[in-house]
């Protein structure tokens, strides 16, 4: 998920960046189209503010966007944990900029070469390819604007592409740029190495207390007990108060009588579908199948992919177009259909999976049916609920007399730190998400009364710290054994570290590397295969591959192993300059180069475009419109 969220954030081709993405960004950075000037403005660049409802348009959007890829619904929370927020304002910020810059320029859009554009993109074409009203009406209906207002969005975005294609279509790659690249990625070096064995190779002394000791003095922050808090914790949940609600039978039957459908499956289809010029060709290639020719192979004779005839496992409203739709769905399994004229074009469809639909019955889904409702109810009373807390919090009332009045969910921790953690190690709080509590806990001092904490899953949870437990020494015979461990563990790496530069300094003066390894407890010398710097060989970490890179051929070096409890002693046998680039090669990593160098062109163009024209964010107004009190980033 995490993955999905981080979208777009680094490596971007630059160009793209302010390209025009109509399906998702189509209404950033824009307000005035919808509904006019708002109330408040969270930055402004140069003349421009960025209002509150440019941005929750555009954060929304994304929202919306990175959801679809990751295949649920990310919530604000998550997206707000990933940056999102911030990325998407400092957007509009550059997106405000690079418009003043045009607007300064005098660049101007004919309505011609605006429609030429509509004509031409992707998203506005049919299945013949071709520019179709009906699609270019459904898309700005799921966008909710106006053919006029769209065309006002489009107007900014191409004129915005004009400005930004002008700077980085001029940047070139340098010929030594390319070969100090090709160099850098495709040199290889191959290796013999072995893994120290610790165990066997050295053994530690067994300490006396002197040395346990002074290893205890020379490290007291390892040893520290942390800080600790005793809290009072109060929680509110809809699970709570879904308990305490009765739904009577007749009212589950009446719920289910009028949500029935949406309980049951509808039939669903695994359907391919070939589209064609007209009927003819659609007739024509119908015979060939009939003749022996496979679907998949006319679906290529008439231009289309595997990936543009698999329409994929669906029902029968997901199909756009009613007339294909009934013709689908009347098919037996692994027939094909007559030639079928569509409103965007005539197409033969196969269908390769029947899955029946699956209806319910009220006994089926009476407890699902009575769970929903109690949700329901719990749902519309969480806000009443949540103000009576509050309103006896006003009142002086203690989070535990709070609890026992309405029969909330009371905790009294005598200590815990901030992981959560009691002094016997064992978890203290046993909430969903502990550390938004612990966090507001850990911020707040002795009296203090706290603001509510949202948890996830339409949770609540105030919290009141009762005493401050501070960070202290804990005296060495307490932790006698720990410093023993820790003693040990330090003392090891110290020998095999020295060990390890031994092995190095013989290995450099030509001994074998196999001698090496013998005094290295017996370990197995092994040949790495040709590797370069974005690879690992079996038997070494990426600290050995980067100092292996260092090295001339016939010398050896040590580095820390993958577990980091040993180290790994390697010699460079082969270097294998990189070979010439081929056309290939050299198309994409050009390709490669120059995206790198637009993004920096461009990326050096808007900051001082900013610069140039001021701009400023208030992060106070920013920070309310998240419902965040940290700094804005």
């Amino acid at each position: 998920m995490l993955d999905a969220l981080r979208r777009g954030s680094t490596g971007l081709v630059a160009k793209l960046l302010f390209a025009l993405l109509v399906l998702s960004f189509a209404v950033w950075g824009v307000a005035d189209v919808f509904t006019g000037w708002g109330r408040g403005a969270l930055a402004k660049v140069g003349s421009q503010e960025i209002r509150a409802e440019d941005y929750q348009r555009a954060f929304q959007n994304e929202i919306n966007v990175i959801s679809q890829q990751a295949g649920r619904r990310i919530t604000t929370e998550q997206a707000q944990a990933a940056g999102l927020d911030n990325r998407v304002l400092a957007r509009l910020v550059a997106w405000s900029a690079v418009e003043q810059h045009a607007a300064k320029l005098g660049l101007e859009l004919s309505d011609a070469a605006l429609i030429e554009g509509l004509k031409g993109d992707d998203a506005f074409k049919g299945p013949d390819g071709k520019f179709n009203r009906l699609a270019f009406e459904n898309v700005i209906e799921r966008l909710g604007l106006s053919e006029r207002g769209f065309l006002q969005l489009r107007r900014r975005d191409e004129l915005r592409e004009q400005l930004t294609s002008a700077l980085v279509d001029g940047v070139a790659v340098p010929e030594a740029s390319l070969e100090l690249m090709n160099s850098w990625r495709n040199e290889t070096r191959v290796a013999e190495h072995f893994t120290i064995d610790a165990d066997k190779a050295v053994t530690v002394p067994e300490p006396d207390e002197a040395k346990l000791k002074a290893a205890y003095e020379s490290n007291l922050q390892n040893f520290m007990a942390p800080e600790f808090r005793k809290i009072e914790t109060l929680l509110l949940s809809v699970d709570q108060i879904k308990k305490t609600i009765e739904v009577s039978d007749a009212d589950v039957q009446a719920s289910y009588e009028d949500t029935k459908k949406s309980y049951n499956t509808p039939e669903r289809r695994r359907l391919q579908q070939i589209a064609f010029k007209d009927k003819a060709a659609a007739e024509a290639a119908k015979k060939a199948i009939e003749g022996g020719k496979a679907f998949g192979e006319v679906a290529k004779e008439a231009g289309a992919k595997d990936s543009d005839i698999d329409l994929g496992l669906v029902s029968k409203d997901r199909l756009i177009d009613p007339k294909i739709a009934d013709a689908a769905f009347s098919l037996q399994k692994d027939t094909i259909s007559d030639p079928i004229e569509g409103r965007f074009a005539t197409v033969l469809v196969r269908v390769t999976d029947i899955q029946p639909a699956v209806e319910r019955t009220f006994a089926d889904v009476k407890t699902e049916v009575k769970d929903r409702l109690a949700t329901k109810k719990a749902e519309e009373q969480l806000q009443a609920t949540l103000d009576q807390v509050e309103d006896q919090r006003s009142a002086g009332k203690t989070l535990k007399e709070i609890g026992e009045a309405m029969k909330l969910s009371f905790f009294q921790i005598a200590a815990v730190d901030r992981n959560n953690k009691g002094p016997d190690g064992a978890p203290q709080l046993m909430i969903n998400d502990p550390n938004a509590v612990l966090q507001a806990a850990f911020a707040s001092g002795v009296g203090v009364e706290n603001d509510v904490i949202e948890l996830p899953g339409n949770s609540f949870a105030w919290v009141d710290v009762l005493e401050v437990i501070g960070a202290k020494q804990k005296p060495f015979d307490q932790v006698k054994e720990d410093v023993k461990k820790f003693y040990v563990t330090k003392e090891r790496a110290r020998l095999v570290t020295e060990l390890a530069n031994q092995l190095v300094e013989r290995a450099d003066k030509g001994e074998a590397m196999a001698a090496l390894a013998t005094a290295a407890g017996g370990a197995k010398v092994e040949t790495t295969p040709a590797f370069n710097r974005s690879t690992t060989p079996q038997g070494m970490s990426r600290d050995a591959v980067t100092r292996a890179f260092t090295l001339a051929k016939g010398t050896a070096a040590s580095a820390p192993d993958a577990t980091d409890k040993s180290r790994i002693v390697f010699k460079v046998t082969e270097i294998t300059p990189a070979p010439p680039l081929s056309d290939a090669q050299r198309t994409t990593l050009t390709s490669d180069l120059r995206n790198q160098l637009a993004d920096e062109v461009l990326s050096e163009y808007v900051l001082a475009l900013q610069q140039s024209l001021g701009t400023h964010i208030y992060e106070e107004e920013f920070k309310k419109l998240r419902g965040t009190t940290g700094d804005a980033q």
